[in-house]
Parts: C-alpha cells; structure tokens; sequence
C-alpha cells in the first residue's frame, strides 16, 4: 500500500493503535481513519482455551511479552518509520485492568519518546468506528447496534456525537451466548463455537420465551439465560436425551430474534435508514443474515463489517482516534487504565 505524500498527511494523519483490552495483543497503523496500512493481531486464545475462558493474570503476561513484537510488526507492515506518526492511539477502556494497563503505558512511553500526541480510546467507540475501515465512505448519521460480550446498545451516531437509544438492563448477548455455551459443554471461545454448533441444529425443536423489558428499545438477557440454564438442568436431572445443537439453534435463534425485533422497530419509530453492526457478536452467523433479511425487507441501508474487523483489533482503535484527533482530544501523560469505562454520549 503506497504512503502518503507529505501534502496530504496533514489532512489524513497516520496513527499507530494499540489494543490490548482483553486476550488479543493488537496494532495497528491508519491513514486518515479509514485506510489500514497495517494491522497485527496476536490471539491468546489458546492459552485460555484449558482454562475454558480468560485468565486477567495470564492475558497481562501475555500482554507484556508480545506487545513490542506486535507494534514493530505493524510498523514494518506498513513500511513507515515512527518519525512518520502524527499520534499513537491506545485502548483506555473498557477491559482487563491488567490487560489495559500494558498497553496504555507502551503507548506513553511510545508518545513521549517521539513527542507525538497521545489519544485515549474507548474500545466500544472502536468497533462503532470499525464500521469506517469497512465503508470508506460511510458518514454519520446513522444507526448502529453495539453487541459484545459486555455490551448490548443501539447508539445513534451522528456528526456532533452519539446518543444512546437502547442498552441492556442486565446481561451483555455476548455473555449470554458464552455461558450458553458453557451449560452446553462446549469449548472456549464459546459463542463462535456455540454459533458453528447451532448451525446444524433445529430452532424449534425446544422453547424458550422471548425477554420481555419495558423499555422500547432495550434489551435483556438474564432471564433468557437462566430460562435455558434450568432447561438444559430439567432434562439432565431426569434422565432425558436431548440434542446440543438443536439446544444451541433454540437459543441463538432467541437471541437473535430480540436483538433483531428490537433494532428494526428503533428504525421504523425513529426513521433510521442506515444500519451498522458492530462488536464480536456481529460476527454471529444468523445475526448477519437476519438483519440482512429485515433490512432488505425495510428498505434500510445495512452495513456490515468483515470478520476481521468484529473481533477485537487495534485498526478500529485507529479509527475511532482520526475522529479524535480531528476535534483535538488528546490525552495527557497522566491517562490511566479504565477497566468500566463508559462511552461518551450527547445530553
């Protein structure tokens, strides 16, 4: 990918992101918040996997030591010198406290040293802005439903800012899908495994009651959850045979179905003709598909990232930080880690 001249680095800066909010050691380097010069992703999924979920302690260690690996990676990826920056950018938060704090003091340091502004991220703002990476010519105002392990929210983006529409009241669907997958034995990362399973399963086969929450447009999935927990429990305590995959088909097709129900009557009611998915549950088989379904049936716009753009990553990180950069909010040498940290949204 050919760099960019020195004319037009002052209208698309070249930032270096870092994600290290969970158990993926991310960088990445973007132009102007929306090209990808380079991205690097080290997964530790296989060092959680006998430990069926994330170990804080593990995740920072593994933080620790490959993080200097992965920037210089990116940065020979996208053939620049770090003189060539304009900012680096880094998670603050949400996340791991432990797993946050590697990255954000790599960046400090990083930033100091070349006396380069320094960009706090939320990484739930990063999989909203992944959307840019995926559209280049996507602008606000839009839609976009938020949906990963720790978040379920329908956020109204629009050049001023973001409005939160819609949240869940209790459980994340991504948290729901994980311990879904947990009751049904199935291995870590259990909500991509629990989708694969699902797809060969019968969505009818058991029945499980949509969540009913008062709000118009938020969610919950505790209920859900405890509903398929005590399913799955009665037919194990009485001796009876029962299928894993129909049981994952039952409860994905729930999940989705609420999610779904919920998003496209926030776009009726309120007139939204542009969607965006965004969070690793966006990359659930029949969420796609649905959603793709009911757009096309509601003459609404949906966008849709690639896979590799759902999971955790540091080019998202690097969008969300042009957008940043543009309005000048920086962050000083005294940022910290925010393991709750919240998105930001308009009065």
């Amino acid at each position: 990918m050919p760099l960019k001249t020195a004319e037009n680095k002052a209208q698309e800066p070249v930032i270096l992101a870092i994600e290290s909010s969970c158990d993926e050691t991310a960088a990445a380097v973007i132009s102007g918040g929306r090209q990808v010069l380079s991205s690097e992703v080290y997964s530790q999924i296989a060092l959680h996997v006998p430990f069926g979920g994330v170990v804080p302690e593990i995740a920072s260690r593994s933080h620790i030591e490959k993080i200097d690996l992965v920037v210089q990676t990116a940065m020979r990826t996208a053939g620049l010198d770090y003189s060539q920056l304009d900012a680096v950018a880094v998670t603050q938060g949400p996340g791991l406290v432990g797993a946050l704090l590697v990255g954000v003091n790599y960046a400090k340091g990083l930033a100091y040293g070349l006396g380069k502004p320094l960009l706090a991220v939320n990484h739930i703002a990063g999989h909203i802005a992944a959307n840019y990476l995926a559209y280049p010519d996507l602008r606000p105002p839009f839609l976009c439903l938020v949906v990963s392990g720790g978040h379920s929210h329908l956020v109204e983006v629009r050049e001023e800012g973001l409005s939160l529409l819609g949240c869940t009241q209790d459980d994340a669907a991504g948290e729901a899908f994980d311990k879904a997958a947990r009751v049904l034995g199935l291995p870590y990362p259990g909500g991509p495994n629990l989708d694969r399973l699902a797809q060969s399963g019968n969505p009818e086969a058991y029945k499980l009651t949509q969540p009913k929450i008062s709000g118009a447009y938020d969610f919950s999935f505790s209920g859900l959850k405890t509903a398929f927990i005590n399913l799955v429990h009665g037919m194990e305590q009485r001796g009876e045979p029962y299928s894993k995959a129909d049981l994952a088909a039952v409860f994905r097709h729930t999940v989705v179905t609420h999610l779904c129900d919920k998003t496209i009557k926030a776009c009726q009611d309120k007139g939204w003709r542009a969607l965006a998915l965004a969070g690793g549950v966006s990359a659930n088989s029949l969420l796609r598909a649905r959603m793709a379904e009911l757009c096309k049936k509601e003459g609404i716009t949906l966008y849709v990232p690639p896979l590799s753009l759902t999971g955790d990553n540091a080019a998202m990180i690097g969008a969300a930080a042009a957008l940043q950069l543009r309005r000048g909010d920086t962050a000083g040498m005294d940022t910290n880690a925010v393991p709750a940290l919240s998105l930001r949204f308009m009065d």
